[in-house]
């Protein structure tokens, strides 16, 4: 299979989708490829690119007003021209997830677990304060009490100082005595987090990129424009898969966890994509002060270094 073959597959399953996700992908093209050069791009620059995605103009206008009276993202009025770009809240999301999305997802675990209690919390800001730990891959041992065998320290300390709650919670360390390969801690960890879903989506997502990466790595340059659409439904695919995955230590996953896989996918085929991608970023893309800037340095650590 060609490559021009197996990207309009890959356009053509997501533009026949019932419901196009078209504000997630607005978020992950900001997020992705906007947020690490400058930030901002005219609205006619994003119309343009997401036309081939099968969104039209219309669509494109309404996502992104919904985005913004969300605080997704925010806009700059220039003349008869809006510049848009990813608000504060937005852009601290997506930096939160950057280490999820583009890091190597294995990791050392020394047998503790993170435990936060509840109890001491309203019913409303109960939920709001699990809904934001679950993003962190929190999983729920009963209705007062969270887990996590090894979240990110920073990002954790992070989300309950701006919850405003962290003086009604009690967060604990603690290790299960009776050794890593406990039967009843399994289940326990099947009962708190759904992996077997999770597992499955990210079967789905390499049987649905294998055939890119293979025609990609055969061709010497990809096309910018078939770059770009790669790029950003690779992000768009794993991102929303990933931000799902609790993260757990490989002691707790099931035998042939498809989430290796997924990534080693997602990094490989992005190596292979992202300079052509950022080539029609650059020609096709408009600030109020001209093209697109380069992208930052930190950029280039995406995935353990890209080159």
């Amino acid at each position: 299979m060609s490559l021009k073959s197996a990207t309009e597959d890959l356009v053509s399953e997501f533009r026949s989708r019932p419901t196009l996700r078209a504000g997630s992908l607005i978020v992950t093209i900001f997020g992705d490829a906007i947020l690490p050069r400058g930030g901002a791009v005219w609205i006619g620059s994003l119309i343009r690119a997401l036309a081939d995605f099968g969104i039209n103009e219309r669509l494109v206008r309404t996502s992104v007003f919904r985005l913004t009276r969300d605080e997704w993202l925010k806009v700059n009025q220039v003349g008869r021209r809006s510049f848009y770009s990813l608000s504060t809240t937005g852009a601290r999301k997506f930096e939160q997830a950057t280490l999820r999305i583009y890091g190597d997802p294995s990791q050392s675990w020394n047998g503790d677990w993170s435990l936060i209690f509840l109890s001491a919390l309203a019913g409303d800001d109960r939920e709001n304060l699990r809904k934001e730990l679950g993003w962190l891959g929190f999983g729920s041992l009963s209705s007062n009490v969270l887990a996590h065998p090894s979240p990110d320290a920073s990002a954790l300390d992070a989300t309950l100082k701006q919850s405003g709650l962290e003086r009604e919670l009690v967060v604990m360390r603690a290790k299960v005595s009776s050794g890593l390969h406990d039967d009843a801690m399994r289940a326990l960890v099947r009962k708190s987090w759904n992996l077997a879903e999770i597992d499955a989506q990210y079967e789905k997502f390499v049987r649905q990129f294998r055939p890119v990466f293979a025609a990609a790595r055969r061709s010497r340059k990809p096309d910018q424009r078939m770059a770009f659409q790669i790029r950003m439904l690779l992000i768009q695919e794993y991102r929303r898969i990933l931000l799902r995955d609790p993260l757990l230590p490989a002691e707790m996953l099931p035998t042939g966890w498809h989430g290796t896989a997924a990534y080693q996918l997602c990094r490989n085929l992005y190596q292979i994509v992202f300079a052509s991608a950022d080539d029609f970023m650059s020609n096709d893309f408009e600030t109020a002060d001209g093209s697109l800037p380069p992208a930052e340095p930190t950029f280039y650590d995406r995935f353990g270094g890209l080159e």
